[in-house]
């Protein structure tokens, strides 16, 4: 199949800064050239190329959006956007990867930890040294993390944490835990070190969907660590709830890569695949699958791009992030859905990767807030009235 071409219908190109298509390129060539020829056999055998990790790191694109004072990139919301979508034009588990180290694990330690905290922790995980997960969702409380069980107490060493955290990617090969608990009732943040007593991880067995990622349970069973280990400026629901902004803010550009790639390799195969004496693009119901998939892809494009300059101008609000993730997730999970379509029995195969991008989309609609809760959250803000309870 022809090397990879970008859709870029109404020219985005020119609204790029230099240093943002240069940040882009640099994890495009990484993608295609270093990720690309193995995520067949990493997906098969449902394992994630951690050999990868240092080029990742030297990439820069942990944490990528996090100040440099703490060894990170430094760079703007839309180049660490067009950062998301590279990684995702490869695999949804390798963005899930990213975007947890940086814009869940990273992100509540900058923005809730104390100075000391950050430079411990933030400088190992942006040179890819120390993995980071997130642990807020539960087996019995997905949708409505308030419902938490998950407990901390309060000891004179410091706190014991008792509960249990489902669906949490990075789990088994996490250095460290962001791990979300009541104390006294309130939901606050905690660091919990791998090998802490008490503290232990299962990955999840049996995925149909992002097959090349690490997915885990994690159980706390009296488990101690220190009242350092506290994230002294998380406080409430809202702290995790910002955490998620900050990831899903992340998926509403990585999306649009896996669309990419569906929307490319469906129209290389029309072009190239002849039925009737003829090659089936030539056929007006193929060519209305593609124009969908070009023009859905377009306004996704724009609607990320201008989420970008808004949230690099402060402006951009958990809700405007909620029509972006909920309407290009769809996008991208429909874009893959006909890509399959036109290739036939060829889509089902691995060698055309449209079949592993549509199951892990099937994923990527409902993890960090489902399609359903995203139109909630926008209805709220649009009419004034609560729809969840």
């Amino acid at each position: 199949m022809k090397d990879f071409v970008a859709l870029d219908y109404f020219n985005l190109e020119e609204l790029y800064s230099d240093e943002e298509k240069a940040v882009r390129n640099s994890v495009r060539d990484f993608v295609s050239d270093r990720f690309m020829p193995g995520i067949e056999h990493h997906f098969e055998e449902c394992t994630f190329p951690t050999e990868l990790i240092p080029r990742l790191a030297a990439l820069g694109v942990f944490g990528s959006n996090l100040p440099e004072e703490y060894g990170c990139a430094g760079i703007n919301n839309v180049a660490y956007g067009l950062v998301m979508q590279e990684l995702e034009r490869g695999d949804s588990g390798l963005r899930s990867f990213v975007s947890v180290q940086g814009g869940l694990a990273m992100f509540a330690i900058y923005s809730f930890g104390t100075e000391e905290q950050k430079q411990e922790w933030l400088p190992q995980m942006a040179e890819g040294k120390k993995i980071g997960c997130f642990g807020l969702t539960e087996p019995d409380h997905g949708s409505d993390p308030g419902g938490m069980i998950t407990t901390a107490k309060k000891t004179d060493k410091g706190y014991v944490l008792n509960g249990a955290k489902m669906w949490i990617t990075n789990g088994t090969m996490a250095d460290i835990a962001v791990v979300w608990a009541k104390l006294e009732g309130r939901v606050r943040g905690f660091l919990v070190e791998k090998g802490t007593p008490g503290f232990s991880s299962k990955e999840t067995k049996g995925k149909f969907s992002l097959r090349a990622s690490d997915t885990s349970e994690l159980v706390l069973a009296d488990c101690e660590i220190p009242a350092a280990n506290l994230l002294p400026e998380s406080d409430g629901l809202v702290s995790p709830l910002a955490c998620l902004s900050s990831a899903r803010y992340g998926i509403a550009w990585g999306v649009i890569g896996a669309a990419m790639d569906c929307y490319h390799r469906a129209l290389t195969y029309a072009q190239e695949r002849r039925q009737f004496d003829k090659p089936i693009a030539g056929f007006q119901l193929v060519q209305r699958k593609l124009v969908w998939m070009a023009s859905e892809i377009t306004k996704g494009q724009l609607l990320a791009y201008r989420l970008g300059r808004m949230k690099d101008g402060g402006q951009a609000k958990f809700n405007h992030i909620s029509m972006a993730k909920r309407n290009n997730v769809a996008m991208a999970l429909e874009c893959a859905r006909l890509a399959r379509d036109i290739m036939g029995a060829n889509g089902i195969t691995s060698e055309y990767h449209v079949i592993r991008h549509m199951l892990n989309l099937e994923s990527v609609k409902t993890y960090e807030g489902t399609h359903d809760i995203h139109t909630l959250i926008v209805g709220q803000d649009l009419t004034g009235e609560a729809a969840f309870r």
